[in-house]
Formats: C-alpha cells, sequence, structure tokens
C-alpha cells in the first residue's frame, strides 16, 4: 500500500502527467512522468488499470502487484516528482517481479528524458 501523502487522487494531476510530461512503455506498463513545479512535497504516484486487463478481480489483482512494486521504488524519487502507470493487459499474466524490473526500467527511462528536455 502506498502512503496516503504519496498516492495521487485528483484527474487534473492525471491529467497534467500524461498530457504534458514524457512517456515510457515497457511490454506490459507505460510510465508517465514529470516533475511538479513550484514547493515540492512527496513524490506522488497514480494508478490507470482499464478494462482491457480484465474484470474487477483481475484489475485490483494487478493494482495491488503495482502498487506494491511502486512502494519499493518511492525512496529513489525525486519529491518533485508525478508518476502516472498505465497497466496494459499483458500485466494481468506477468509475474511480479517482471511488473517490478518493468516499473523500474521504465522510472529510469522517464528520469532520462527528462533530464534531456531540461
Amino acid at each position: 500500500m502506498l502512503p496516503a501523502r504519496n498516492r495521487m487522487r485528483r484527474s487534473s494531476d492525471f491529467d497534467l502527467t500524461v498530457k504534458n510530461g514524457v512517456r515510457a512503455a515497457q511490454p506490459d506498463l507505460v510510465v508517465h512522468a514529470r516533475r511538479h513545479g513550484g514547493q515540492p512535497a512527496d513524490a506522488q504516484i497514480g494508478l490507470i488499470v482499464t478494462k482491457s486487463v480484465g474484470g474487477a478481480v483481475e484489475r485490483h489483482r494487478v493494482a495491488r502487484r503495482i502498487r506494491h512494486a511502486a512502494r519499493t521504488l518511492m525512496a529513489e524519487l525525486d519529491p518533485a516528482d508525478r508518476i502516472v502507470i498505465r497497466a496494459l493487459p499483458g500485466s494481468r499474466v506477468a509475474a511480479s517481479c517482471q511488473l517490478e524490473n518493468q516499473l523500474r526500467a521504465g522510472v529510469r527511462r522517464a528520469h532520462d528524458l527528462m533530464e534531456r528536455i531540461r
């Protein structure tokens, strides 16, 4: 479970991150990232798990597995980071360790892309 201060809740935050951030695709996940301007608080992570992933039970299972993987990443994130993780249909059958590795690779790639456009 992600701490409440690290959960992205407002749809406007999701929209800003997806539309104005960088995108790093992985086989089972897409990581959208941006740096929040202004007063840095805590890094925030949001999840998008659509019906294409599966039924409600499968979507919740995938979301729990991704949240668990994201929690291990929190120490590596900048306080100004805003991350949105979109689960792709393949995430339903991917092993948890694969999802964690893909998430780490996606976040690293997103950070590299953000550094390039600075």
